[in-house]
């Protein structure tokens, strides 16, 4: 298991939210951050603080991201036309795994990063294992043939702890969707408050 893996049991108490809206995290029963002394450790934060928090925040929500992939993603979104806040939420709700987690074929972000590293989505017919590759509108996304039928997936689907967000269509029966447009941070459905705003103040420092 890998440290990025195991961080998730870790990511909601140090945050201080239930990043993911999962009944399991650990926040719902203890609210302290990890550690001998977490309890104690609660203080005002400063300006820089509260940057850092948003931007953790929102790395760790799709899979605790890198540093090093998390800062080329605000790279890109000041490069291109726009509101760089915005932008930086649709390169992030364009990874493939976080459309095969808004499809509801994963459980979690870092069981949707797995299902696409061991090669069981089709993006166009052709097989994809990149998690991070960027879905265009339209782009058909599909699970092969004969990973349908994995207990992971069909409990995903059937899990009610979230939908299906408007801008993704998905037949959980053929396994098979299509990502619509890219969205606005008004469509995304995160359980908790995302300030991508604070993220860009905190690389424009």
């Amino acid at each position: 298991m890998t440290k990025r893996v195991e961080a998730k049991y870790k990511i909601n108490r140090r945050l201080g939210v239930n990043l993911w809206g999962r009944a399991k995290s650990p926040i719902n029963k203890r609210e302290t951050i990890p550690g001998q002394h977490g309890a104690r450790r609660k203080q005002k934060p400063t300006d820089f603080g509260v940057q850092l928090m948003a931007k953790q925040k929102l790395k760790g929500y799709y899979g605790n991201i890198g540093e090093k992939q998390f800062r080329k993603y605000y790279e890109e979104a000041v490069r291109r036309k726009g509101d760089t806040s915005e932008n930086l939420i649709e390169l992030l709700e364009r990874r493939l795994d976080a459309v095969i987690y808004r499809m509801k074929l994963a459980l979690t972000p870092f069981a949707a990063r797995q299902f696409v590293n061991h090669g069981h989505v089709l993006v166009n017919g052709k097989r994809l294992n990149i998690p991070s590759y960027q879905v265009r509108d339209n782009d058909l996304i599909e699970v092969k043939e004969r990973s349908k039928q994995l207990t992971s997936v069909l409990d995903a689907a059937q899990n009610g702890e979230r939908d299906v967000p408007e801008y993704i269509e998905i037949d959980h029966r053929a396994m098979r969707g299509r990502f619509v447009r890219a969205p606005k941070l008004s469509d995304v459905p995160y359980p908790v408050q995302m300030e991508p705003n604070l993220v860009v103040e905190f690389y424009s420092r």
